[in-house]
């Protein structure tokens, strides 16, 4: 009998620590060979940690939200073989969605879209039944109050898949109905900040100290455009997306930018150092259950509509399932937030640090327009953008914001080439 110890794992990539965001075992379980027993998360990956040996938890290294450096000790497991162990993560490492402030008007599918054929549920099993689940997975769980033992997993190895708790929500778990009446309620909770949710406010930290930000509002006409894009759906074939508007608006901005390259571009403030870039890496901040998340259509100059519109869709399905690999995560060199399927008329949304603008979209709203003889209906949609103050100067900013609204306005110009 002895002590197997467990150390952080070399993920890679120049990083020397990583935060510790999941136990997935307590002191005195038991646990087997190749089980997941701890999570961490660096700026870019999740990583599962499995034990490479049988034995019982006998010491855990930290507590959630700690970090921990590489190598340094992580857990240690009595067992009848003696040493220590730095896991390789290849295997168990997961993209973790690149933080942001905002959000995009492609919302969440239904549950009924993701619904796999029911799976019986099961009663929570004894020693050795940790289910094996992403620490995504894991957060849907806790945020709905469902122990993960109950469910039965349709991945491999008998892996719980955020379908098979999306399922399981749609087969109805509704709490106890609510006591008629009125209660007072004194309970409060206290939540400490970890994994993606803490990097999202290390970010927006970084982005709101560190950046001084104008945002201006521009009104656009989007009648003709809707017209377009009706028509185009109406008539697209069998193996083309529906198209929205963002991207119309994407193509737009690979236009804009090329009259306003300070736009589309990234600044090193501690170097003092701008990157002007000829290919146009457009963020599409996306809501996943676990926050905000930024994939990147990626070579958008090379792109047309309906390319620009497969793309934005494979990617924010891969982020909310959790499937999205790292390069489609990072490298943008300007971002879109979309609020509009939420409704507001004006947004001032939050640089994606270090880039130096981004390009909010507000909902879209018949208002009666005055055409110089009477008002007429026409569908209007506000841009609210925000840039770089350092970088940007108000009259560049306008000036691409209108670049923008000429090229949505008179849509035809979007397809035209050079």
């Amino acid at each position: 009998m002895g002590e197997f110890t467990i150390k952080m794992p070399d993920v890679g990539e120049g990083v020397a620590e990583a935060e510790l965001v999941e136990w997935m075992v307590k002191i005195g379980d038991p646990v087997r060979e190749d089980m997941m027993v701890a999570a961490v998360m660096t700026d870019k990956a999740t990583v599962e940690i499995p034990t490479p040996v049988s034995g019982t938890v006998v010491w855990l290294g930290g507590e959630v939200g700690d970090t921990i450096a590489v190598k340094a000790p992580l857990i240690r497991i009595a067992t009848d073989s003696v040493g220590e162990s730095s896991p390789p993560p290849e295997a168990a490492v997961l993209p973790t969605p690149e933080p942001q402030q905002t959000e995009t008007d492609e919302q969440p599918r239904t549950q009924q879209e993701f619904a796999p054929p029911p799976a019986p549920a099961r009663q929570p099993s004894p020693e050795f039944d940790k289910p094996l689940a992403a620490p995504s997975v894991r957060l849907l769980a806790r945020e709905n109050g469902i122990d993960l033992r109950l469910l039965r997993g349709t991945g491999p190895a008998g892996r719980i898949l955020r379908e098979d708790v999306e399922q399981f929500l749609a087969r109805g778990t509704d709490p106890a109905p609510a006591v008629s009446g009125l209660v007072k309620k004194t309970a409060r909770e206290e939540i400490k900040l970890t994994g993606l949710r803490r990097r999202i406010a290390e970010k927006m930290v970084v982005s709101t100290s560190r950046i001084p930000h104008i945002t201006y509002v521009e009104e656009v006409d989007v009648t003709a455009l809707e017209e377009l894009r009706a028509k185009m759906n109406a008539e697209r074939r069998t193996d083309q997306p529906k198209l929205t508007l963002l991207p119309f608006l994407m193509r737009a901005m690979v236009k804009a930018v090329v009259e306003q390259p300070d736009v589309n571009a990234t600044f090193d403030d501690d170097a003092g150092m701008l990157t002007r870039f000829g290919a146009v890496h457009i963020g599409i901040a996306t809501q996943t259950a676990a926050g905000l998340a930024v994939p990147v259509v990626k070579h958008a100059e090379a792109r047309g509509i309906w390319d620009c519109a497969s793309e934005m869709n494979r990617l924010a399905d891969a982020t909310r399932a959790g499937t999205a690999t790292r390069d489609e995560l990072t490298g943008s060199t300007i971002t879109i937030s979309s609020l509009g399927a939420l409704g507001g008329i004006v947004s001032t949304p939050v640089i994606n640090h270090p880039e130096v603008a981004i390009v909010g979209v507000n909902k879209i709203a018949t208002r009666p327009v005055w055409d110089g003889a009477q008002f007429v209906p026409r569908k209007m949609m506000n841009l609210s953008s925000s840039f770089d103050h350092r970088i940007v100067d108000g009259w560049n900013a306008a000036t691409f914001v209108q670049r923008l609204r000429v090229l949505m306005e008179t849509p035809a110009l979007i397809f035209i080439e050079g």
